[in-house]
């Protein structure tokens, strides 16, 4: 036996045992990150995609609820002079 039975340890072979134990170290660090960015996406998903899309106008989203049937034509020419000033 070679330095009191520990044969990891002959001539500074310690160094890349080291070594070893940091790359794990950030390996599991950085393993943690993405699950919380992943365990995050899971909870609030996104969010964007309830936004209406910045290239419409009110009166274009108006009249896409008009379409869907969400307001009625009262509803909607009384919003549409609204918002005709």
């Amino acid at each position: 036996m070679i330095n009191g039975g520990n044969v990891w340890f002959v001539d500074g072979q310690h160094g890349w045992l080291m070594v070893i134990g940091i790359l794990h170290l950030l390996i599991l660090w950085v393993l943690a990150i993405l699950g919380s960015f992943a365990l995050w996406k899971w909870f609030f998903g996104d969010t964007a995609v309830s936004r209406p899309a910045p290239d419409k106008t009110p009166l274009q989203i108006l009249q896409e609820r008009y379409a869907r049937g969400d307001l009625d034509r009262e509803a909607y020419e009384e919003t549409k002079r609204d918002l005709a000033g």
